[in-house]
């Protein structure tokens, strides 16, 4: 890289760096594993173009034994990674799908949506709802079908998850299925957010006693959707004006949010499940909070026992 390159602009730790000559360096999420038979969990997975156009992917996962006589929820996940960084492919989110289908028995979609800068928000949230509208797809007769979601999907049990980004994803997008058809098509029975990234300006929760990784979260958004509301942005602020009633309107029954001891984004969590308690939704909202732990723990250490814990229960869940 030459010198000029080599002067940082915008160090995004631990995800980026922005160099003064514009160029871009991605430091985490950039290993990808291959699909396939996965031997320890027996699960089998493969990678699907949704829309050719845009390039907008999936890797989808199920049980290697499975039989076409029994229909299974279909988990529709979408990864975290402060919508800059990762994908389905990265090790990490891999084996913990794999995990994940073994688990809970059920069929698993990972959305490969394109990621800030090259595609600014609200690519993510797009790429994400055309995944969903691909899917329901599958219960007319034509079309880019895949056999997988055709033959083994029960289209009346279908949730959507995510960890921090993605459970940012799975929040927006059930709030506008409720405005469209789509509900027609594809019932969504639940919600599992995974230390779910929202965000605000004012500091909640431990935010107040840390402020360096609230100027740190601050300058991942900044970046990440640098709009004139900032961090009261409402696609990482759902409470910007202090209300809830949207929550009223999210499309599904149930709701588990699971935060993480440690996690500058816990008070986010706990203020979801308390406005969605108080909104008028008609579901039943859970929240579980893993004690000693730290944001997404269970991606980068998948064989604790606290990552055991949480797979079982998001599969009981599901």
């Amino acid at each position: 890289m030459e010198s000029n390159a080599s002067e940082v602009a915008l160090d995004l730790f631990p995800y980026l760096k922005v160099y003064k000559n514009g160029t871009l360096e991605r430091i985490a999420g950039v290993e990808v594993v291959p699909p396939g038979l996965d031997p320890e969990t027996n699960v089998l997975s493969k990678d699907i173009v949704i829309v050719p156009e845009t390039g907008v992917s999936a890797r989808i996962y199920r049980p290697n034994l499975i039989s076409e006589d029994r229909k299974l929820p279909l988990v529709v996940y979408f990864h975290g990674g402060a919508f800059c960084v990762a994908s389905p492919a990265f090790p990490p989110y891999h084996t913990s799908l794999n995990k994940l289908v073994a688990e809970a028995n059920i069929i698993a979609l990972s959305v490969d949506y394109r990621l800030v800068p090259e595609h600014p928000l609200p690519t993510a949230y797009e790429d994400s709802w055309v995944a969903l509208q691909w899917i329901a797809s599958h219960k007319d007769e034509d079309g880019n079908q895949e056999a997988w979601i055709k033959d083994y999907v029960g289209f009346e049990q279908v949730f959507l998850a995510g960890d921090s980004a993605g459970g940012n994803i799975a929040h927006h997008l059930a709030l506008r299925i409720k405005e469209s058809n789509l509900g027609q098509k594809l019932k969504i029975l639940g919600i599992g957010m995974i230390h779910p990234y929202f965000w605000g300006t004012s500091p909640i929760g431990p935010e107040l006693n840390d402020r360096s990784r609230k100027e740190l979260v601050d300058k991942w958004w900044l970046y990440v959707c640098p709009t004139d509301k900032g961090c009261d942005d409402p696609l990482i602020n759902p409470f910007v004006d202090g209300e809830s009633a949207d929550l009223a309107g999210l499309a599904c029954d149930r709701i588990l949010i699971i935060v993480a001891e440690k996690d500058i984004l816990k008070g986010r969590g706990w203020l979801y499940y308390d406005k969605l308690v108080k909104s008028g939704w008609k579901g039943k909202a859970e929240i579980m909070e893993t004690e000693g732990e730290d944001h997404v723990f269970h991606i980068f250490n998948p064989d604790c026992d606290n990552a055991n814990r949480l797979t079982k229960r998001l599969a009981s869940f599901f």
